[in-house]
């Protein structure tokens, strides 16, 4: 058994957690960690869970599994009545199975699946992705701008709208699957483009600070109800209303309906909702209108850069050096490089 135990972790090349259980060798891995042709047994939250049907005409589930590390697609092929019922999302679920790839990503075969059990030990809260800043200090620096800001009807508004969603913007999601799909990436997301849009209007300074500002914090606000996240901020699916109208919509609506209770000037909530209503550029997108105003063109692009900077920095993440990541949908199926360039030598050049 010892020489066994030792070949194991010779043959690694990761840092693997082994222990001996029942007379059995477990292995616990971290998603981050997976490889093709990996062995596998560990806890996972089932973050969305699909009862779908095979090309034989036959029932299979379809997860989405996460921990703290990522996320990895996972399939079931033989399903019982009882499955269905109880593996469902935002369960914890402990599995062992096989890594393979399939069109060009990771893939789990699962082969033994079962429940979370009380002895077990595991918290939800263990396996879900966070932003990388604490909540409450997030929106500590965003209710600083507002505060900072000087037309009294763009605070008013902009206050209004973040105090009635204060509670679901300490654990939101920006997406659920896409860029800051993690818990707190809405304020994560939101105070990031705080900082870029403080950088350039000291560049554009003809920039309406108090409107870019505003236009930050709100453009993205609805998603909150358009998402629907559980209370450890796990995005699985969208809402009906999120379905049917989505989040720009929904936005502008919030912001006539807070500027009419709040008497806020009509211009100003003509231009906020303008600003949230063009910032996704085009019709397929779900904008109708282009930005028309320059804080307007200056809200998409900077939504842009940190959407895509935050979507290349995961992909790089689970990237060795010198190699290219998995293709990301969201950069138009692009891969991403990740190069080894020594600072101090480039500096040398």
């Amino acid at each position: 058994m010892l020489i066994f135990i030792i070949g194991a972790i010779i043959k690694t090349k990761y840092t693997i957690v082994y222990r001996l259980k029942m007379g059995e060798l477990e292995l616990t891995k971290t998603i981050i960690e997976f490889n093709n042709g990996d062995e596998i047994e560990s806890f996972f939250l089932v973050k969305q869970s699909l009862v779908k049907i095979s090309s034989k005409n036959k029932k299979y589930i379809d997860f989405t599994l996460m921990d703290k590390t990522g996320e990895i697609n996972a399939k079931l092929w033989e399903v019982t009545d009882n499955d269905e019922k109880q593996y469902v999302n935002n369960t914890i679920i402990k599995v062992r199975g096989i890594i393979s790839v399939y069109q060009g990503k990771l893939q789990l075969k699962i082969n033994r699946i079962r429940l979370l059990k009380e002895e077990d030990g595991i918290k939800i809260s263990d396996y879900v992705l966070v932003a990388p800043e604490e909540p409450k200090e997030m929106l500590m620096c965003i209710e600083t701008y507002i505060n900072n800001m000087s037309n009294e009807d763009i605070k008013r508004l902009t206050n209004r709208i973040v105090q009635d969603n204060r509670q679901k913007l300490l654990i939101y999601p920006a997406a659920t699957k896409n860029h800051h799909s993690v818990a707190g990436g809405l304020l994560y997301h939101t105070k990031t483009m705080l900082l870029l849009g403080e950088q350039v209007c000291k560049i554009y300074d003809f920039l309406n600070k108090d409107l870019l500002y505003a236009g930050i914090i709100l453009h993205d606000m609805a998603k909150i109800q358009e998402i629907d996240a559980n209370d450890f901020g796990v995005a699985s699916e969208y809402t009906t209303e999120g379905q049917l109208l989505g989040h720009i919509i929904m936005g502008i609506k919030n912001i006539d309906r807070v500027a009419r209770e709040e008497d806020i000037d009509n211009e100003i909530s003509m231009l906020l909702q303008h600003m949230v209503l063009s910032h996704h550029y085009e019709p397929e997108f779900g904008s109708p209108k282009k930005p028309q105003i320059p804080e307007g063109e200056i809200l998409h692009m900077l939504d842009i850069i940190d959407a895509r900077m935050y979507d290349m920095n995961k992909a790089l993440g689970n990237t060795r050096e010198r190699e290219f990541s998995e293709r990301v949908w969201s950069l138009e199926n692009r891969k991403v490089y990740k190069a080894n360039i020594n600072i101090e030598e480039v500096q040398k050049i």
